[in-house]
């Protein structure tokens, strides 16, 4: 199967916000343009469109899709629990350095931790498996597509954690997926 991932717009938020889980808009701009990209590439044609549900996913979707994307909440970005909308420079140093020397299982600001993340967007990936749809296209955050990649690829959760993210607002990430994990 053919995933092809794409990162939401730009959101509406001050820049070094913590923002996971927190449903915001994209910027109008920014979805016209994403939308205008895809549109020239050929996308979504004929392919299924799945998306989180948070906005700033579901709005450009919903573009692509008019008579209705599928909306899973199982591709939402991490909770950061009480992080959330908090500047990552008033997160107290030692909760980071917490999180940092225990990717897998710390729950940054009492949120999510990356195992029950993982999880989630795997089952999604595994039913999209089942349902046997030979290509999707799913509009979702850098975080879910970092962890589809190492599901894809076999790596540990750990290295998509740790690895800085460089996956630009509205950039598209094709990947194949040939079995369940």
């Amino acid at each position: 199967m053919k995933l092809h991932l794409l990162r939401h717009p730009q959101p509406a938020v001050a820049p070094g916000l913590c923002y996971g889980a927190t449903d915001m808009p994209a910027l109008d701009y920014e979805i016209e343009r994403v939308h205008a990209e895809l549109i020239a590439r050929g996308l979504p044609g004929a392919l299924p469109v799945f998306s989180s549900p948070l906005r700033r996913c579901a709005e450009l979707a919903q573009r692509l899709q008019p008579h209705g994307p599928q909306l899973d909440a199982r591709l939402a970005e991490m909770d950061f629990g009480a992080w959330e909308m908090r500047a990552w420079s008033d997160i107290p140093r030692a909760e980071v350095d917490a999180w940092a020397a225990d990717l897998s299982n710390y729950r940054p600001g009492g949120g999510e931790n990356l195992r029950e993340v993982a999880a989630r967007v795997n089952g999604f990936a595994n039913d999209l498996l089942r349902a046997g749809h030979a290509a999707a296209l799913i509009v979702c955050h850098a975080g879910t597509i970092r962890l589809l990649t190492a599901l894809c690829a076999g790596l540990p959760l750990e290295q998509a954690a740790a690895t800085p993210h460089r996956i630009g607002y509205g950039e598209l990430v094709v990947l194949e997926r040939q079995h369940r994990v």
